[in-house]
């Protein structure tokens, strides 16, 4: 008998971070699956290290099955995991247990035998070969691509490969570069992986790779997969039988026994940050993850996230350039217009000024497409009583209830409580309850009321938000009727201004977006800028109408900074402006941030919490070197009758705050222990701490 180190799915309260002991009747491989009894009931895990020592006299539980008819998981990938749990603080076996296909828990052996033999007989009946050249007819790449994809080569052919940041304007042909990058790493026998940032941009993804790689196996893994379908395009992967494998965050843990090529496509894009769980950024664990495989990774994007652009600044990642859109198209102009100019008008028409509405008819009268966007779904932010004051909040969030007029309810967007729209005020009973903001529901009705086509029949609206796209292929339609000409108008959310490639749009509209511009995050601005030119992208990706292609601005602050820098289409001048406004604040990415969050019944409970963390913070080594703010509430405090409050931790130095967490985080585990044993458990139902958060 000897004794291994295995990796278990321990949960975060437990406070069990490294692999725990077994018992084995033999040696089994670092990375083999395996079946231990963990509390009351078998768990999966992982053999992580081996024999560690005989097993001697200690009364340690043997292992229940060995699960190895699969091979072992590689020294890189568990290198990936021991790397993501020390650095985002949360324990190995529950970051490598919760990456895996949830329907491996369910197999033994020998089922998990029968799905490998299955799988093996699929792929081997399917017509073409892994050998098979890139089939596709290739487009004429531009003297850019070209020399992207040089550098790509070159920095392949190096042992230690530098990131690549690719920055190339929208429709300046990135995906493209991504292509040829796959090429050259297939044709060397070797893997590819291609992140997305959101799964509705996978499937137009997979399409182009697909007519690219004619032959090729290429499998998609993302959250909205069955498991089986996960559990098989995993097993793909991880036996070397894929050549390509796209996906969103998730899929930075594929297990690919041959990687040689990672590309995050948006890489500025906030859904590469997991904000539940373990709170890991995709996109960083991407850059390691290539260090680790001796693979070539490329980040790219039309905005580069302020990090990115500031390692490229500091020579640590290198960058390519693709300034010009692909067959000599223009940007599309950007037209401001000032809201404070524009009649007053208390209307429907309010929203949307006589200019816009006019610039629009006239696209609708030439047989072009616009493309209005507003980032609030639904019909209105919250219904109003104008006699006593009552407005639609929700019971059990600090936030309103949403109307959505479709169906007359009104909807949560945080817990998701819903119900009818009264008749009447519940306070005063006044019958004459209003709405009062717009989304895109409503939105979507204004245009349809106001536009004509030159028959004098009602534009073709369509919309496209969460709540529209919520039933399965509902967007692979609408997205159809778009690229078919059938829609005059889309209106949308941010689903719609990112990685479509419409050709028949010439006008881009941003109905409200000042929001942003005086938010208490540091963020907004960046956040803001990147969605305005993402949007802005989609007009005037067709040659023969990018001259006359424009992006509609409405705004009350016309001569802000950020709208004279999207004016110029001036990504670099913007995020000069703000690396120095950050700089001079001292935020990221010249100091660091971790967040301690606490979730509890009441504010006093999570704040009590939260200032107890402070003052055992102030007693541990290292803790000169970081900076811990006063208790804040969340911008949403109650969701769901939960009151939630956060904690900002700072460090001028990355390792200073690692080191500092490493120490703080068991303490606290000791400190919520102590407390359980004084009655105070039911106070805290639960805390989590947060690296490099994207939120604050």
């Amino acid at each position: 008998m000897v004794t291994l180190k295995v990796a278990v799915d321990a949960p975060q309260h437990t406070g069990l971070s490294a692999p725990l002991d077994y018992l084995s009747e033999r040696t089994l491989p670092p990375g083999t699956l395996i079946n231990v009894p963990f509390g009351k009931r078998n768990s999966p895990g992982v053999v992580w290290d081996g024999v560690t020592a005989p097993a001697g006299d200690l009364a340690l539980r043997p292992i229940a099955e060995v699960l190895d008819a699969l091979p072992a998981l590689s020294t890189t990938w568990r290198a990936l995991v021991d790397f993501a749990a020390a650095y985002y603080q949360r324990s190995t076996g529950e970051i490598a247990l919760a990456v895996l296909p949830p329907e491996l828990r369910k197999l033994d052996n020998t089922r998990l035998a029968q799905r490998i033999k299955k799988l093996h007989k699929a792929l081997a009946a399917v017509p073409g070969s892994r050998i098979d050249a890139a089939a596709a007819t290739r487009p004429v790449q531009t003297r850019e691509q070209a020399d992207a994809l040089s550098r790509i080569a070159e920095m392949s052919a190096q042992p230690m490969p530098s990131p690549l940041l690719l920055h190339g304007v929208t429709g300046s042909g990135k995906t493209e570069v991504y292509l040829g990058a796959a090429e050259r790493t297939l044709a060397a026998d070797r893997q590819a992986l291609v992140l997305v940032p959101e799964i509705n941009l996978t499937p137009q993804l997979e399409a182009r790779f697909a007519e690219r790689f004619a032959g090729r196996h290429i499998v998609s893994l993302h959250s909205a997969l069955t498991p089986a379908q996960r559990l098989r395009n995993w097993l793909a992967a991880h036996l070397g039988l894929a050549d390509l494998v796209l996906g969103t965050r998730l899929a930075i843990f594929a297990s690919m026994p041959r990687l040689g090529l990672i590309v995050v496509d948006e890489e500025h894009d906030p859904s590469y940050k997991q904000q539940d769980g373990a709170r890991y950024s995709a996109r960083d664990l991407a850059v390691y993850r290539a260090r680790l495989e001796g693979a070539v990774v490329v980040l790219g994007s039309a905005t580069p996230s302020l990090e990115s652009w500031q390692r490229a600044n500091e020579g640590r990642y290198q960058r390519l350039a693709l300034p010009a859109r692909i067959g000599g198209g223009s940007l599309p102009r950007v037209r401001l217009v000032d809201m404070n100019q524009q009649p007053k008008s208390r209307g429907e028409s309010a929203a949307l000024s006589s200019p816009l509405i006019d610039a629009i008819q006239q696209r609708i009268a030439r047989g072009e497409q616009s493309l209005v966007f507003l980032n609030r779904r639904g019909y209105a932010p919250v219904l109003h009583c104008g006699d006593c004051g009552w407005k639609s909040g929700c019971p059990n969030c600090s936030a309103w209830r949403v109307f959505h007029k479709l169906d007359r309810t009104l909807r949560c967007h945080h817990c998701g409580v819903t119900e009818r729209v009264p008749r009447a005020c519940p306070d005063c009973g006044n019958l004459d309850i209003a709405p009062i903001g717009r989304g895109t529901e409503r939105l979507e009705e204004q245009l349809g009321q106001l536009l004509r086509t030159p028959d004098d029949r009602p534009a073709r609206i369509a919309r496209i938000d969460a709540d529209s796209t919520r039933l399965k292929g509902a967007l692979q339609a609408q997205l159809g009727a778009v690229h078919a000409g059938e829609v005059d108008v889309l209106v949308g959310t941010q689903m719609v201004t990112k990685g479509h490639d419409f050709r028949r749009i010439t006008l881009v509209a941003a109905v409200n977006p000042d929001g942003a511009l005086f938010s208490s995050d540091f963020r907004a601005p960046e956040r803001l800028f990147s969605l305005l030119m993402q949007a802005g992208g989609r007009a005037g990706r067709d040659a023969q109408h990018a001259a006359s292609s424009e992006m509609w601005v409405q705004t009350w602050h016309p001569q802000h900074a950020l709208y004279d820098a999207l004016r110029r289409h001036d990504y670099e001048a913007f995020a000069q402006s703000q690396l120095k406004e950050r700089e001079m604040a001292g935020l990221p990415p010249y100091s660091h941030l971790a967040i301690l969050r606490a979730d509890a019944r009441t504010p006093e409970a999570a704040r009590a919490f939260l200032q107890a963390a402070s003052a055992l913070a102030s007693s541990l080594p290292g803790a000169e070197h970081v900076v811990i703010y006063a208790p804040v509430p969340l911008g949403i405090a109650r969701v769901a009758n939960v009151e939630r409050m956060q904690m900002l931790v700072e460090s001028a130095s990355r390792g200073a705050l690692q080191r500092f967490l490493a120490r703080w985080l068991p303490a606290l585990h000791a400190m919520r222990r102590e407390r359980s044993d004084q009655g105070a458990h039911e106070r805290i139902l639960r805390w989590a701490v947060d690296v490099d958060p994207l939120v604050i």
